[in-house]
């Protein structure tokens, strides 16, 4: 299941000639833009966009500035789709990333390259199903929620430093973050610090941490901040909770 059966790139491409292929073809634009035509219907696509085609489906990719991409083809794809779709790749370029090593490793001559190339098809697979039904959001949202999932946990990382780098301005941050997470990025900031210290409080393991240091290890410099912050999610101090816990175990 899920085996890439064929690795390759285009350079600059303007066209490719109608044709179809046995197995399910993924390709990742990573440069220009163009349109694939199927026999009824037509999926625009650009730079970081995934095209998903399945197999004996007939189809053509043009572009008037050129393409360029990589097409990977997988056999017995376990994608549950019938029709032809198009996502879009996170910032971080995941998928990106993992198509990248999907075609080095194919084209490798690397001892045992197909126990990669097999963990390389579950994990593509995996990313398309995940990212499918997810709604794209506006990418500087994207850029910001990422940008807090690495620092959260930074005690010297400042948020508003970071928002005020970005080329809008910052009211309409705030509100188009918080339209899409239904959040403000303060808020989805403090949630991620709360959450990493609810884990730590429930773990055996900070037995013997005290709340400064489990302050400090989520994102806190200040211990008696972080306690009126915890008391405002959980109803009461991280040491109570902590203790509550453990006499439930």
């Amino acid at each position: 299941m899920n085996s890439i059966v064929y690795a390759g790139k285009h350079l600059i491409t303007f066209s490719t000639k109608q044709h179809s292929h046995t197995e399910w073809e993924l390709v990742y634009c990573t440069s220009g833009q163009g349109q694939f035509e199927f026999k009824e219907t037509v999926l625009k696509y650009g730079e970081g966009d995934i095209v998903l085609i399945p197999p004996q489906m007939l189809h053509t990719n043009f572009s008037e500035e050129g393409f360029t991409n990589i097409h990977i083809h997988i056999a017995d794809a376990t994608f549950h789709l019938k029709e032809p779709l198009i996502l879009t790749d996170d910032s971080d370029k995941h998928i990106l990333s993992a198509f990248r090593d999907a075609f080095y490793f194919f084209n490798s001559d690397i001892e045992s390259k197909q126990l990669i190339i097999g963990a390389l098809g579950n994990l593509i697979v995996n990313y398309v199903n995940a990212f499918k039904n997810v709604k794209p959001m506006h990418g500087i949202v994207d850029e910001i929620k990422n940008n807090i999932m690495q620092n959260f946990s930074d005690p010297d990382y400042r948020l508003d430093r970071y928002l005020r780098t970005v080329p809008f301005s910052y009211d309409y941050l705030r509100k188009l973050f918080k339209s899409e997470m239904g959040m403000t990025p303060h808020d989805y900031l403090t949630g991620l610090r709360i959450q990493m210290a609810e884990k730590l409080l429930c773990s055996t393991e900070s037995l013997e941490q005290n709340i400064s240091e489990i302050a400090y290890i989520c994102g806190y410099s200040d211990s008696l901040y972080f306690s009126r912050v915890f008391k405002k999610y959980f109803g009461c101090s991280p040491k109570k909770y902590a203790n509550q816990i453990r006499k439930e175990r």
